[in-house]
């Protein structure tokens, strides 16, 4: 059976549509409706249900979804190797990740390795990042934090200690480090739950009997500089994340006795493929 029709498949369960998938595919609505009806009736299975014009998968195209996004995922591995006799000197690598600041410099040294091939980034938590490489969204996610799940492989790229930032009018800004117990009665700033940087901090202050006054919980690092700025709490950050602005002064933990470090993954099904370990070589 054609992938073209996997393909179809997957952007109408992706954009809920014949229309958006089909502008999403650059081809016409009628042959994405006759796609999906001939996957339907060859099958004998409905896969999708139809609201007007909105469609969304039944349990069985649930189940299709995962394995067509596979089998298209495997078909351009194929394209690159025949096409490229394994040199990958064209194609496509997409990235997730859920900030810029490693990410960025290992696109750089891949660029360096693989000038002709074509890198996308997908930004978002880290949530979304680990459902877009288990979906084939994406080939490699660059998240902080280790998640051992028996799917993923995982690589170990850098550590880095995680620091305080105030507002340079804080009592704070006179000093290069605190101790912990510096932090009772403080207003924290905080990311969200499930932020790697929270969870480092809010252990490291269980353990030391540290209760702060926790300020605003704050879902992106932006917000949070944005918020020391104008005096509402110390913020928190691993220290190559910090960006330096003169309302800002970073000031250490003594003993940095927290840390996130950055992890680069992939599907454990492809971690030998030749687009995967392209990039994992490439730094």
């Amino acid at each position: 059976m054609s992938t073209a029709r996997y393909r179809a498949f997957i952007a109408v369960a992706k954009h809920g549509s014949l229309s958006a998938a089909a502008r999403a595919l650059g081809v016409s609505q009628p042959t994405i409706s006759s796609q999906i009806t001939t996957l339907e009736r060859q099958s004998k299975i409905e896969l999708f249900y139809r609201q007007g014009y909105r469609m969304s998968l039944t349990g069985a195209g649930q189940k299709l979804l995962a394995i067509a996004e596979k089998l298209v995922a495997i078909e351009s591995e194929a394209d690159f190797f025949l096409r490229d006799s394994g040199k990958l000197n064209q194609g496509e690598l997409k990235i997730g990740a859920v900030g810029p600041f490693h990410v960025i410099e290992m696109v750089a040294s891949y660029r360096a390795c693989h000038p002709n091939m074509q890198l996308s980034i997908r930004m978002g938590n880290s949530q979304q990042v680990l459902h877009d490489l288990e979906h084939y969204v994406t080939d490699v996610a660059v998240l902080a934090g280790l998640y051992e799940r028996p799917e993923f492989e995982a690589r170990e790229y850098a550590r880095h200690a995680i620091i305080l930032f105030v507002n340079k009018n804080h009592a704070f800004a006179q000093r290069r480090q605190i101790d912990i117990q510096d932090l009772n009665g403080q207003c924290l700033l905080l990311r969200e739950q499930g932020s790697t940087t929270r969870a480092a901090i809010e252990k490291i202050l269980s353990e030391a009997g540290v209760k702060p006054q926790l300020g605003l919980e704050i879902g992106s690092r932006e917000a949070i500089r944005e918020a020391v700025i104008r005096g509402l709490g110390i913020g928190a950050v691993s220290e190559a994340e910090f960006i330096a602005d003169p309302n800002l002064t970073p000031v250490r933990i003594a003993g940095d006795p927290a840390h996130t470090t950055t992890y680069v993954y992939c599907m454990k099904e492809r971690s030998d493929s030749l687009l995967v370990q392209s990039f994992m070589k490439s730094f």
